[in-house]
């Protein structure tokens, strides 16, 4: 198509604008600029394209752009616009130019999972899309990375009700239909400082955290043995203490500690749930020591996902992907897309094992076999649906 960027410019363009999100500030960025891109790209092509901003947000947005008739039922290409932070001095590379070497395509969001659009519009410029006979959406989210605000908020909006969705996630173009949720929490003890000669005036935050540490691992014990759903490498819900500080002095006895833990919940558990059994775990030693322990959320946490509705996606994307449908151990927003009442899967191009990761690489292959794959799926639920 004439003055319509090939499909390595529009990898280039796509990863030389950054659009990282984090929960500390100063990694923090907005994704407009990519939105604006998708925007310019989806319209030139035909497809109506609406910038819904975040609640709350100047600077974060979602992007949905549809074509074909209007009405229910059709297909959702759905992903995300933003990356993880880059590990600075890490990358063998500019991680914000496109580089090829080895077969390969490096750059932050060539696999996860910015360049998936790059391929959804390759797979779409093989259509004459004035014939489609249902809706195709695309769906482009903020935040994904960090509270998945962009896919909660979308969903909270009913706006469109398609018939089957797929997530681009990297999953070597195998199906995911199922997968944990996460969350995270920080508990802080706080205790009474004072002069170490004397520690019974004090109450040492370290050592009711060692006691709040003892109910966790008998937690963590519990959820691997009353827990279990086979088809995940790891079937319990996990529990992992990621950081912990206390204490600013050894002469003093320590006034406060905090632990940082992450908990993944399979389907059939809510992250409701999970916060009981968390708290439950812990009432024994709240109880010993009254007003001194606090739970809190580090961030909104993710719910688990399970697919849901007949066969027909499920059965269809096994057959198309020469592949079965696998469960995983990480997160998407899956459970949220699936709130529009779509059959939903996550299947994309790219490993996993590269998600954010130093030196985060697309394999060429996917330039070809992606694009392929969805004009498949595009061709059966839009064009050949009756």
């Amino acid at each position: 198509m004439k003055n319509f960027p090939d499909l390595k410019q529009r990898f280039q363009q796509l990863i030389a604008s950054p659009s990282i999100s984090g929960l500390e500030g100063e990694w923090d960025q907005s994704n407009l600029p990519i939105i604006e891109l998708l925007h310019g790209w989806f319209s030139h092509l035909g497809f109506r394209c609406e910038v819904l901003p975040l609640p709350g947000q100047t600077n974060k947005a979602n992007l949905l752009a549809r074509i074909g008739p209007e009405g229910a039922g059709g297909l959702l290409l759905a992903g995300h616009t933003d990356t993880v932070p880059y590990d600075e001095g890490r990358w063998s590379q500019d991680p914000f130019r496109l580089t090829e070497r080895n077969h390969r395509w490096y750059g932050l969001g060539t696999c996860d999972m910015k360049g998936f659009f790059a391929l959804i519009l390759e797979a779409a410029l093989q259509f004459d899309l004035t014939q489609l006979k249902r809706p195709l959406y695309i769906l482009a989210t903020a935040d994904e990375e960090t509270t998945m605000a962009g896919a909660k908020a979308f969903a909270a909006s009913k706006q469109i009700a398609p018939d089957y969705a797929l997530i681009g996630e990297p999953t070597g173009l195998r199906p995911v239909h199922m997968h944990k949720g996460h969350a995270a929490h920080g508990i802080r003890v706080s205790g009474r400082s004072g002069h170490s000669s004397d520690p019974d005036k004090g109450l040492n935050a370290i050592e009711v955290m060692h006691l709040v540490i003892g109910e966790l691992m008998t937690l963590k014990r519990t959820l691997a043995d009353n827990y279990h759903q086979p088809g995940f490498s790891v079937p319990y819900p996990t529990l992992n203490f990621g950081h912990i500080h206390g204490g600013d002095a050894v002469n003093r006895i320590c006034g406060c500690c905090q632990l940082n833990l992450d908990m993944r919940p399979l389907p059939g558990m809510s992250l409701s749930q999970l916060q009981h059994l968390l708290e439950q775990a812990l009432a024994p030693v709240m109880q010993r020591y009254p007003n001194c322990i606090n739970i809190a959320p580090l961030f909104p946490g993710s719910e688990p996902f399970a697919y849901q509705g007949d066969n027909t996606l499920l059965d269809l994307a096994q057959q198309l992907s020469g592949q079965d449908a696998q469960a995983v151990n990480y997160a998407t927003e899956a459970p949220y897309i699936n709130q529009l009442g779509c059959q939903t899967l996550v299947l994309g191009p790219g490993s996993i094992e590269q998600a954010h990761q130093p030196d985060e690489f697309i394999h060429m292959d996917y330039l070809t076999s992606t694009p392929r794959l969805i004009s498949r799926f595009i061709n059966k639920f839009c064009l050949l649906a009756e």
